[in-house]
């Protein structure tokens, strides 16, 4: 169990969530284990941001752990800039909350809409409330001495107190990020001042680390063999993981290799449902599109849409889908000038007008369609295939709405990957051009 507790919070420093030594975990197993041990007394010679903070922490855990029934919790501060979004978000949601709002943090990606619906916000960091708030919610953001912490558990592993973590950094980026441009868009309508929000966004914006623009040397295809294939799927995932193309680990990747025999169907092999982006090797299902296998049980939620795809590519011909959740690839998505709308609210399952990222000068043509994970009425098993079977040229893409992009590789994961980098490249150049023609 401690190296599990150790494993979550080296990957919150790796991807760049925390600075080194920051994440405490803790985890009942036989006793009660920590990522790390407990520190000497705090004494003169401490800085504020230092270790010598843990101790305290530790007793803030261990009393939230006796008011909830949970196996493993984890409280630190993000750094750099989650910690200013997510600071500035609490600031306003406390103040909102003093005046009668909900007091919440309110994000519209896809995933926050499904697994956390909102982000409670508590100004105070004491056990009864950090419990109370738990107790409703999979994570809570704490405003304290100025700084955001956020406080996390899981029932079953730290695993999950680790993807709350990360997918609250996301959401609250895309969050500030989204709500940011909104505001403009309703202040130019309305003649409203925003200068008090222009110089926290400047400051806050200043603080974006750079996309990385260094493609990775993915192996070539096609793949003729399922080991092959399964080799070029663990790696195409890993690396966007690294590459942050993603929320926490989330996503999905899928790879049709050909029949071997005249009378066997094409094979899909295809990540599993909630697993690991960066941990596939376990985690890959061979789906045949004939149906001849029960593997699809625990394929991917969006299995059906891969299928679809693929079903529909016999003259294209495209093998490979790569999806994950660039950042401002979902904030561009979220972004729209009809204010007013009679569909606001209903967005991401029943928006009617078409749009899309790109053009004619950029090289990109990429749509942007409304759809629910799974397989329901509004699912995007019914808006993705069709939209993305009628893209063309080197990128090959879609944006699901407040979801993520998928992108189609025609031999390998090499034209995916890069159809993500440059869709992502596009969209925060394009959200900056919006907000400087709003006057942002």
């Amino acid at each position: 169990m401690i190296d599990l507790l150790k494993k979550y919070a080296a990957k919150l420093v790796a991807s760049g969530l925390c600075r080194a030594h920051e994440p405490l975990f803790m985890a009942v197993d036989d006793a009660l284990v920590w990522n790390r041990p407990a520190t000497p007394q705090p004494d003169s010679r401490c800085q504020p941001d230092s270790r010598c903070q843990a101790d305290s922490r530790r007793q803030l855990l261990e009393g939230v752990l006796e008011r909830l029934h949970v196996t493993s919790l984890l409280l630190a501060r993000p750094t750099g800039v989650y910690q200013a979004v997510l600071a500035e978000l609490a600031r306003q949601a406390l103040a909102d909350a003093s005046s009668g709002g909900s007091g919440s943090i309110t994000p519209g990606d896809c995933e926050t809409r499904t697994f956390l619906h909102d982000l409670p916000v508590l100004d105070e960091l004491t056990p009864g409330a950090v419990a109370e708030a738990l107790g409703r919610r999979k994570g809570c953001v704490v405003l304290h001495g100025g700084e955001a912490y956020i406080a996390a558990y899981g029932t079953v592993s730290p695993e999950q107190a680790y993807v709350t973590f990360s997918s609250m950094c996301f959401a609250s980026f895309v969050a500030y990020f989204a709500q940011y441009l909104r505001r403009l868009r309703s202040s130019a309508a309305s003649g409203a001042d925003t200068e008090p929000q222009r110089a926290a966004f400047a400051r806050i914006a200043a603080m974006i680390p750079p996309d990385r623009a260094d493609p990775p040397a993915l192996r070539p295809g096609p793949f003729a063999d399922e080991d092959t294939a399964r080799a070029a799927i663990i790696e195409a995932g890993r690396l966007t993981v690294e590459y942050g193309l993603v929320d926490s680990y989330f996503g999905n990747i899928s790879y049709r290799l050909a029949s071997q025999g005249a009378n066997v169907a094409d094979t899909i092999l295809i990540s599993q449902t909630g697993s690991s982006l960066d941990e596939l090797a376990p985690c890959i299902d061979p789906c045949r599109m004939d149906g001849g296998t029960c593997a699809g049980l625990t394929a991917s939620s969006e299995f059906s849409a891969h299928k679809a795809i693929y079903e529909g590519e016999a003259e294209q011909g495209a093998r490979a889908i790569l999806h994950g959740h660039p950042r401002f690839s979902v904030i561009v998505s979220l972004d729209c000038d009809k204010l007013g709308c009679e569909l606001e609210g209903q967005c991401h399952r029943a928006c009617a007008t078409p749009r899309c990222v790109g053009g004619t000068d950029s090289c990109l043509f990429v749509p942007i369609v409304p759809g629910e994970v799974g397989t329901g009425p509004f699912g995007l098993c019914n808006t993705l295939p069709p939209a993305i079977l009628g893209t063309s040229g080197a990128r090959r893409g879609v944006i699901v709405y407040g979801h993520g992009l998928f992108a189609l590789g025609a031999a390998d994961f090499r034209e995916a990957f890069a159809t993500l980098m440059d869709v992502e490249r596009f969209c925060r150049e394009e959200y900056f051009r919006r907000v400087a023609a709003l006057g942002g």
